[in-house]
């Protein structure tokens, strides 16, 4: 059962993603959603979910003002089921929930990005970041910090912990810090 669940639902966004970079899908609690939104609240511009999952965070940050709201996501059946969530909360067309891989994806016109990943992908995320965000976005991460930047501000405990990175404010750290490297 677990394999034929693995094969069926979960494979498919792994297929082209190399091992140390895949990331399972673990849902966003209510209040983790709360939390990460709250770091974003009344900040303009495009908001993105990088491994957007069943979409949860793309339609609340939607509800919240926050437009245009996309998630990018490689599984076709978490896609699908954020199509449905967004179907039954009222803003299907609204929102975006696109199969890409975001690491391909340009984030230069992004300036509300959400990142709940695993820590073997944050290191080069944080390179990614760094050279395509502009200064006035904002980076909230979920689960795990970026290990070498110091976040803005930071909500909740424990698994409720989010992180807030303002750009401009990681790359002046940056240019202070002797390595000069940010990542």
């Amino acid at each position: 059962a677990a394999w034929a669940t693995w094969a069926t639902l979960l494979m498919p966004g792994f297929r082209r993603v190399p091992l140390r970079l895949q990331v399972p899908f673990q849902a966003s609690g209510p209040r983790q959603v709360a939390n990460a939104l709250a770091l974003l609240r009344g900040r303009p511009g495009k908001t993105v979910d990088l491994g957007s999952g069943d979409g949860r965070l793309v339609i609340e940050a939607y509800k919240q003002g926050l437009r245009p709201a996309v998630g990018y996501e490689l599984n076709p059946w978490l896609l699908c089921l954020s199509h449905c969530r967004a179907w039954r909360a009222g803003c299907h067309g609204q929102v975006s929930f696109l199969r890409r891989d975001l690491w391909k994806v340009n984030l230069s016109d992004c300036y509300n990005v959400i990142v709940f990943l695993a820590p073997s992908v944050k290191p080069p995320l944080a390179s990614k970041l760094l050279a395509e965000l502009p200064d006035e976005a904002r980076v909230v991460a979920g689960r795990f910090p970026f290990p070498s930047w110091s976040p803005s501000s930071s909500l909740g405990q424990g698994l409720e912990q989010v992180w807030a990175y303002d750009m401009k404010e990681v790359r002046r750290a940056a240019r202070r810090s002797p390595g000069g490297s940010p990542v």
